[in-house]
């Protein structure tokens, strides 16, 4: 696979990221997991993303199983500040001392003395973004931790957290359908020399076309209540599909591939996306996205044929687009 810079690392274009093979998108079998991602190392992806808050660590333990032997082929991602509180239930904390907590956890979890690439997984709006990126830069100094990352963040808390201590990466979720970081926060990261790292880039598997229908989702899934598949928003969403699918076979590629190749040619190759999957076929049909070229008129076309202004709804419910960072740019 084609390789990209992210800081001081040369990875694969395309990461992976592992948020859902613990769930999320539906039931996720582990052994099934383990044998994914290591058949991805071996198709090419140099680039694996988890994070504390996946699976409670779940995630985190099932990288570890399955890549622990063959640590020094890939650069590793993991984050904190959003994880579980003594109840069990979803915070977001970014005090120093619980950021160090996780940390220590987290190189358990993944059988690893060093994580290549640590962020701040949310702002935690009670914790001043500086206190936090500190605490994060005294695990730097600790030697458990190689560089830094923030998620989900406005242009002026990215500005703040880079002068507390250097920012390597930014990820945000950014596709065809969700272009928040067009705002101001992709301008900051070109003009500070940091990396964009979309997650979900396949619009939550809508673009690959292998959803059209509600009832695919279970009542567990995250999709089922998120606003743009919501039952009158996806059936109107639907119809965006046979243009853009039009367009996947005219360059001869699969809807999923075209989706990504859209990403891959946005920036001035400064984006590393990390699409997901629980599934072998995907895995390796996400990998062909990195030969497919797309020439200036075809990424006009896509532009404009779905993003923020043809797509119903927002890509959280009220509650969540109020309290996440990113949204005040």
């Amino acid at each position: 696979m084609q390789k990209r810079q992210l800081g001081p690392f040369e990875v694969s274009c395309i990461g992976f990221g592992c948020m859902n093979i613990t769930g999320g998108y539906g039931k996720a079998e582990p052994a099934d997991a383990v044998r994914v991602l290591q058949s991805a190392l071996d198709e090419g992806y140099t680039f694996f993303d988890t994070a504390a808050m996946y699976g409670y660590g779940e995630s985190e333990k099932l990288l570890g199983k399955a890549l622990a032997t063959r640590r020094t082929e890939f650069v590793l991602a993991t984050k904190a500040g959003l994880s579980k509180d003594a109840n069990g239930q979803r915070e977001v904390n970014g005090r120093p001392e619980r950021i160090k907590e996780l940390c220590d956890e987290s190189l358990q979890h993944l059988q690893t003395d060093v994580i290549d690439l640590y962020y701040l997984h949310r702002v935690d709006p009670n914790v001043p973004v500086e206190e936090s990126i500190g605490a994060m830069a005294d695990l730097v100094q600790a030697g458990k931790v190689k560089t830094l990352g923030v998620s989900e963040v406005a242009t002026d808390t990215l500005r703040r957290a880079h002068q507390e201590h250097p920012i390597t990466a930014v990820q945000s979720e950014y596709s065809l359908w969700s272009r928040t970081p067009d705002r101001g926060v992709l301008d900051a990261c070109k003009e500070l020399d940091i990396a964009f790292v979309p997650f979900s880039p396949l619009t939550r598997g809508f673009l690959t076309g292998k959803y059209t229908d509600r009832t695919q989702f279970a009542p567990t899934d995250l999709r089922y209540k998120m606003p743009r598949f919501s039952e009158e928003n996806f059936k109107t969403n639907l119809l965006l599909l046979p243009a853009f699918n039009a367009v996947a076979e005219r360059v001869g590629c699969t809807s999923a591939q075209l989706a990504l190749a859209w990403v891959l040619g946005m920036h001035e190759k400064r984006f590393i996306p990390i699409p997901g999957t629980k599934h072998m076929d995907f895995m390796r049909e996400n990998a062909g996205a990195a030969d497919v070229e797309l020439d200036d008129a075809t990424l006009v076309e896509l532009d404009a044929l779905i993003n923020e202004e043809t797509v119903i709804g927002n890509r959280y419910v009220d509650a969540q687009m109020a309290s996440t960072d990113s949204e005040r740019d």
